[in-house]
């Protein structure tokens, strides 16, 4: 895979953030620990037109933005703790509708908002928002995306293509909840990441299309990661459509592995195996993707 801008500035990052708990930035969360304590702490920014579509209703944007924060401490078997916000203010009535789906989403979660920072920007600028989440994990050191082993199962919880059927349902001015919901409230899966983190190798969660994620498992723990994809569960709406469920992406599932014959305590389908490191991190249906195949959403 050609390297994006996001992955080169995130290699210059790691010359920096040399400690252990930063994990060598190869993770979507931080170790913090304290005497006596650890917390999990994980930072996403969403931007208008990358993140949610010019015109979406600001509750939405709200109640995801604390939804992909707290998928990444579940992505880690942490329960999330604090919520620390930053903001970009735009007009009243979105700053409103805003703070009410950021009061939908404290309470859905039971997870406090403690403070942040707002600033104002020249009018028809794009709007950036992002979210500190602060967890504490139920084992530690928390799983991670590095502790893929060969010989263990692969394994996703849920149904991918969800987002992305939801992403055109809205597009087309659809208001059909349940279609919609997927994409405009995604539901973390943090029962299952608690339940998952003391018998999982790696884990983290399917942000940016499946394929694209269990590569970066791969390369994280220097293994190969083969998927079959006819047993990749796959949403009725995207039927036909396996390739695009399976890179769009902004699904919020946990991906994770375990050991051969080990059955996860909730519904979940193995999809694949880790092996052994070969030439490519990351083999579809035996045979790695074609060169340009585009595997997920890549910033840069």
């Amino acid at each position: 895979m050609s390297e994006s801008g996001e992955e080169r500035f995130i290699a210059a990052l790691r010359a920096i953030a040399t400690t252990p708990g930063a994990r060598g930035l190869a993770d979507d969360a931080a170790e913090l620990r304290l005497t006596n304590t650890t917390l999990v702490v994980t930072h996403d920014m969403m931007v208008e037109g990358v993140h949610w579509l010019p015109g979406q209703d600001a509750a939405d944007v709200a109640y995801k933005l604390v939804a992909v924060n707290l998928s990444d401490l579940a992505a880690k078997g942490a329960a999330g703790e604090a919520l620390i916000l930053g903001y970009m203010l735009g007009d009243a009535d979105w700053d409103a509708r805003f703070a009410e789906g950021l009061a939908d989403a404290v309470e859905a979660f039971g997870v406090p908002l403690l403070g942040g920072d707002t600033v104002s920007t020249p009018s028809g600028s794009a709007r950036s928002i992002g979210l500190t989440a602060i967890g504490r994990p139920a084992v530690v050191p928390a799983p991670s995306r590095t502790d893929a082993r060969p010989g263990q199962a692969l394994w996703v919880t849920g149904e991918l293509g969800g987002a992305l059927a939801g992403f055109e349902a809205v597009q087309a001015g659809s208001t059909n909840e349940a279609l919609t919901r997927p994409f405009r409230r995604p539901a973390p899966r943090i029962d299952e990441g608690l339940a998952i983190a003391p018998l999982a190798g790696a884990t983290m969660d399917v942000s940016d299309g499946l394929l694209l994620d269990a590569a970066r498992m791969a390369d994280a723990s220097g293994t190969t990661i083969a998927i079959d994809s006819a047993a990749v569960p796959v949403c009725t709406a995207l039927a036909g459509r396996r390739m695009e469920a399976m890179t769009w992406g902004d699904d919020y599932e946990l991906l994770f592995t375990l050991p051969e014959g080990t059955e996860p305590p909730f519904n979940a389908t193995r999809i694949g195996t880790v092996l052994p490191q070969g030439p490519h991190p990351l083999l579809l249906d035996g045979e790695p993707p074609a060169a340009q195949t585009r595997l997920g959403y890549r910033h840069g």
